[in-house]
């Protein structure tokens, strides 16, 4: 097995693989046939090693020009782990943070490294002027505060670097600020070289009709938030870790800071190793959680976004994604935390609790960077709606709730093929309902002492009995989810008086 780019980081002895090699050729063609105002976007996967890529850009670019390098990050993490590398690298570098207000030593280096808002800020105030600079290097550049610094840099050599070039604001396409897009290898093809671990895929469907969509265009804290601390939810995130992960270095990323706290009060009182993180921790509690973490064999973190980016653990071996989201980028940031290979870890599981992967696709599946690049509005018109991904759900009774109803040997109904029984025979629509309740009541009778049982029975069937209203409502057209509600509480009350009637 080859040794993954995350390990050739650490190495003193830098060595490009082919695929980076190949890459840097590349941007430099570009750089030679337009050294001045060009904006230049360059994509490779999480993992690929993009800082090794870029900082031998810089450090060839300043053995070849002679002039400056400005690399520019979003935080602070980021900006210490790309300090090291281009230190690595033999390139003498300074980072200007909150506490440089002036670089009366610039002309001691040639590379700087800043985070977006502290360099904006001095070039603003005219606190800062950084000399013969011919090359500014943008990492994570989808995220769009890189925007307002461009104008500083009309005469230089601009070069973006992301995994996933489609703009974190739907408004604001990364085509208006890039000229061209160079894509570097798949995912698929880094996992086929041995560069990352092979992912294994457990998807479980997800509910999303109460979820709300906010002004940057993904679901809302509030509405997944209401949505991922209900108690079903809660338990279905636990049997699905249970069935696929126990036991395995596990990060849970979440859509709010009380689906987090839940998780981990939840996972905590069933005895599992687990912290809790997000952006409201010191960075002393963070770096404890964190050592911790890592550590630990059978470690779960739950935690709020915090991890996306600026975080490498190499020996998580599962990532459950707890949230849904509309965003391309977050979903391919949150799986690649778990995507780092080890010699005794050739693959890693994901767990998808959002219906993300029917959303976006596999993580390793095919996917034409190129005609995001050009047509980012297509591609989210393009995007499979929560509808029509919902449509496509089969209920399957788990096997605990299978055993409570032993006794009987029917239990699926097909709502399709009755309602087009109605539609042949002149039937009215609703006896499909009927019909669907008296199976159902038939089962809590079957396997039942008494009434009470029977109706106790009947509340295991809510997931059965909400699969199958929603299926009858696509059928009828009419799907409103406050319809859809009133239909199942309708089906709970005539199945409990059918009940009662079976037991006369």
């Amino acid at each position: 097995m080859r040794v993954p780019p995350s390990e050739i980081e650490k190495k003193e002895q830098k060595v490009l693989y082919d695929y980076q090699a190949r890459d840097i050729d590349k941007i430099f063609g570009r750089l030679n046939e337009f050294p001045n105002n060009y904006n230049l976007l360059y994509q490779l996967p999480t993992g690929g090693g993009k800082t090794v890529i870029f900082s031998e850009i810089v450090r060839r670019y300043i053995e070849t020009t002679k002039k400056k390098v400005v690399v520019l990050t979003h935080r602070i993490e980021l900006c210490d782990q790309t300090s090291r590398m281009l230190t690595e690298f033999n390139v003498k570098n300074k980072i200007i943070n909150s506490n440089v207000k002036k670089l009366e030593d610039q002309h001691e280096y040639m590379c700087f490294v800043a985070m977006v808002e502290t360099l904006n800020n001095r070039l603003n105030d005219d606190q800062l002027e950084i000399e013969n600079v011919g090359m500014v290097i943008i990492d994570e550049a989808h995220y769009n505060s890189f925007r307002k610094l461009f104008r500083f840099f009309n005469n230089c050599f601009i070069l973006g670097v992301t995994a996933t070039p489609l703009s974190s604001n739907m408004k604001l396409p990364m085509k208006d600020n890039y000229r061209e897009l160079i894509v570097g290898d798949t995912i698929s093809s880094l996992i086929n070289k041995g560069f990352l671990a092979k992912p294994v895929t457990f998807t479980y469907d997800v509910g999303l009709g109460s979820l709300k969509i906010g002004m940057n265009g993904d679901y809302t804290v509030k509405s997944s938030e209401d949505l991922y601390t209900n108690a079903l939810m809660q338990d279905k995130l636990l049997k699905a870790y249970e069935e696929r992960a126990k036991g395995k270095k596990t990060l849970i990323f979440n859509n709010g800071i009380n689906t987090s706290v839940q998780v981990y009060d939840v996972f905590n009182r069933a005895g599992y190793p687990i912290r809790h993180l997000d952006n409201t921790n010191s960075k002393q509690e963070r770096a404890d959680i964190l050592k911790w973490f890592k550590n630990t064999d059978d470690a779960i973190l739950s935690s709020v976004s915090i991890l996306t980016t600026g975080f490498d653990e190499p020996t998580v071996e599962t990532v459950i994604l707890n949230r849904a989201t509309k965003s391309l980028t977050l979903y391919f940031q949150m799986i690649g935390r778990g995507s780092r290979i080890l010699p005794n870890k050739p693959e890693f599981s994901i767990i998808d609790m959002g219906n993300n992967t029917a959303r976006f696709g596999l993580w390793n599946g095919d996917i034409d960077w190129q005609s995001i690049f050009r047509s980012p509005d297509f591609y989210y018109d393009s995007l499979v709606s929560d509808e029509e991904i919902e449509r496509n759900f089969k209920y399957v009774m788990p096997e605990e709730i299978r055993k409570e109803f032993s006794k009987s040997t029917d239990i699926e109904f097909d709502i399709e093929t009755e309602y087009a029984n109605t539609k042949k025979y002149g039937l009215r629509s609703k006896s499909v309902l009927e019909k669907s309740i008296e199976q159902h009541a038939k089962m809590c009778v079957e396997n039942s002492e008494d009434v009470f049982d029977a109706r106790i029975l009947s509340k295991l069937l809510n997931q059965d009995i909400e699969y199958r209203v929603r299926r009858y409502s696509y059928c009828i057209s009419k799907s409103t989810k406050n319809y859809r509600d009133w239909l199942q509480e309708d089906y709970e009350r005539k199945l409990r008086s059918k009940i009662n009637q079976l037991f006369l």
